[in-house]
């Protein structure tokens, strides 16, 4: 992506406003690059409380390799552009980097500049002031606040489904959520035991077949927690009404329980007040500590992840961003 952007405050570094024009070179086919471009756009003012917003972004046709989906899909490249013109402000107002995104970082119940309001479990002023003491301390520091969504978002239909089978005194556990290393069957086992109050050895995690398994989706965007988790949990509430009645397991064999969950979102040509971009998201403080010789030393992260169901691979995905933004840079 080639990216032009402006962005103005007052003389207490607040932020007013922001243009940009964000190019994405999507290569010989579209593949994923329109949904990517959705992505750049939502997230390139980054996650703070302002809504004088102008973004045009456009994805072209090249000769070059074709481009898609990534990690990050779309919101690494234009949060880049945005943290780098952060620094560039607070340098003018005469404050660190640190003071300028504490005083615009999102809060619960303010807007972000895509027009949603951000609910009661946004904590990116609460990253900040994780790594405050260590940023302010360290002569050769860096910093910066990212964001990214869950789920698809931006008006894309959306569903996760889950179905629970009761069969020899165990919980089966039926959905095609595909895993590629995300710890999906640990998901949704760790949802229904500590909901239903089950024990992991009598839950069994069937695999996806077409046949018996209901449909939920792609395992994109970092979805199938949110998505499929809900619906997880949608299911075995019911099961969890059937065993704090007196039931067991055994009374229940043979019974079903299905749930759905479909997250709602609002297109970016939507015209509410307060659109919903995307159903829920992330926020990640980084910094980078050089040494005299302006080699990297050390890199420290906080970030607000809600709820973590899979401990180990909320650390992975943190481990693994960490290292990729020292590969971006």
């Amino acid at each position: 992506m080639e990216i032009e952007i402006t962005t103005g405050c007052d003389e207490h570094g607040i932020l007013l406003g922001m243009k940009a024009v964000i190019i994405a070179d999507t290569g010989a086919y579209a593949s994923l690059g329109g949904p990517v471009l959705d992505r750049a756009c939502t997230h390139a003012a980054g996650p703070y409380n302002y809504q004088n917003v102008d973004i045009l972004g456009m994805s072209v046709y090249t000769n070059n390799m074709v481009s898609g989906a990534f990690r990050g899909f779309g919101a690494a490249q234009s949060n880049f552009a945005m943290e780098q013109n952060l620094n560039l402000l607070a340098e003018k107002v005469g404050i660190s980097p640190w003071e300028i995104r504490y005083r615009n970082a999102i809060r619960p119940g303010q807007i972000l500049p895509n027009g949603q309001v951000a609910d009661e479990s946004a904590g990116a002023a609460e990253c900040l002031e994780a790594v405050k003491e260590l940023y302010e301390s360290n002569p050769y520091a860096g910093i910066a606040l990212g964001w990214k969504s869950s789920g698809k978002g931006v008006g894309i239909i959306d569903s996760g489904r889950c179905r629970l089978r009761i069969e020899d005194g165990k919980v089966h556990v039926l959905t095609s959520a595909a895993c590629m290393g995300q710890g999906i069957a640990i998901m949704c086992e760790t949802i229904l035991c500590e909901t239903a109050k089950v024990a992991p050895s009598l839950v069994i995690h069937e695999d996806p077949d077409t046949r018996t398994t209901p449909d939920s989706g792609t395992s994109t965007a970092s979805r199938q927690t949110v998505v499929t988790g809900e619906a997880t949990k949608r299911a075995v509430e019911l099961l969890k009404q059937d065993l704090d009645s007196g039931k067991s397991l055994a009374d229940l064999e043979g019974k079903e329980y299905y749930g759905e969950y479909h997250p709602m979102t609002d297109g970016l040509s939507s015209t509410k007040e307060f659109p919903v971009r995307h159903v829920s998201y992330s926020y990640g403080v980084q910094v980078v500590l050089l040494d005299k010789d302006g080699k990297v030393e050390k890199v420290v992260a906080a970030y607000d992840v809600g709820t973590p169901v899979n401990i180990q691979s909320v650390e992975g995905q943190i481990e693994g961003g960490m290292v990729m933004g020292l590969g971006y840079a």
